[in-house]
């Protein structure tokens, strides 16, 4: 009986078992926790111990020094801690000798120069190596669970997938720094006036949240945030006029800053 043909599979396609990955860790915070165990057991090494952003030579360190703990429990804690941030090591390491390769070909490196760097024995072998790795690279920056196949196809649709997401993130700033140029004076207003503006609870905690973020606004989800939080303002006034018949602002100055407000987010386009 024939074998039925098998399928073949499509190049950019990607694997269907996603890889389990450490992700992002506060490696100085599980360091510092490390280190408080080793001063509980009263280490008497502990001082000599590298800072806790010294990664790789802290995680030497408590290797060295493991057996300081002297119970059974801070030492399964440590341990365990240590196989969890090599793992990170491990992943981060793709990711940043990817970088480096990057660098390496743009100042006008080959692969036969890259050989020896990336303990391989053929430039054919280099460059499949550094195409495994910008796998792993792009499966990490893809924000996905959904790895990238290590084929060339996959790769370049996996670039132009990541060259796409970065301009439209790139205009998604720009906007929001352009809207800022237009709230910023308008959100400075309305706390310079807030005194003459209605004191409901829910008006006045929006207002704290805008003199919160209004100084350091600098971040794109900072900016997002400051009109978010005048849109809230602008409701809740209008909210008190609605149920209770009177104005929401008492003064002059208190009555342009809420128009302009509520005129400049009627206008927006979020």
């Amino acid at each position: 009986m024939a074998r039925p043909a098998r399928k073949s599979v499509a190049p950019t396609k990607p694997l269907l078992k996603p890889p389990v990955r450490i992700g992002n860790v506060d490696t100085a915070a599980v360091i510092g926790e490390l280190r408080q165990l080793h001063e509980e057991a009263e280490d008497e090494n502990v001082g000599r111990m590298p800072a806790d952003e010294e990664l790789f030579q802290a995680l030497l360190y408590l290797e060295a020094n493991a057996g300081a703990l002297k119970s059974e429990k801070a030492q399964r804690k440590a341990a365990i801690a240590r196989v969890r941030l090599w793992e990170y090591l491990r992943e981060q390491a793709d990711l940043h000798q990817t970088k480096a390769i990057e660098h390496a070909r743009a100042a006008g490196a080959e692969w036969a120069d890259l050989v020896p760097a990336l303990a391989v024995k053929a430039p054919s072998a280099a460059y499949n190596k550094a195409k495994r790795m910008q796998a792993a690279a792009l499966t990490a920056a893809s924000r996905t669970d959904r790895p990238v196949r290590r084929t060339p196809e996959a790769v370049r649709e996996a670039e132009r997938l990541a060259a796409a997401r970065a301009v439209a993130e790139r205009r998604a700033e720009e906007e929001a720094a352009r809207r800022h140029v237009l709230l910023a004076p308008v959100a400075q207003r309305l706390l310079e006036y807030r005194t003459g503006l209605d004191d409901d609870e829910d008006v006045t905690f929006w207002l704290d949240q805008i003199a919160a973020v209004l100084p350091s606004c600098q971040t794109r989800t900072q900016l997002v945030s400051l009109q978010t939080y005048m849109e809230a303002v602008v409701r809740e006034l209008k909210k008190v006029e609605r149920t209770t018949g009177r104005a929401a602002a008492t003064t002059d100055d208190a009555r342009l800053a809420y128009a302009a407000a509520a005129e400049l987010l009627t206008s927006s386009p979020g």
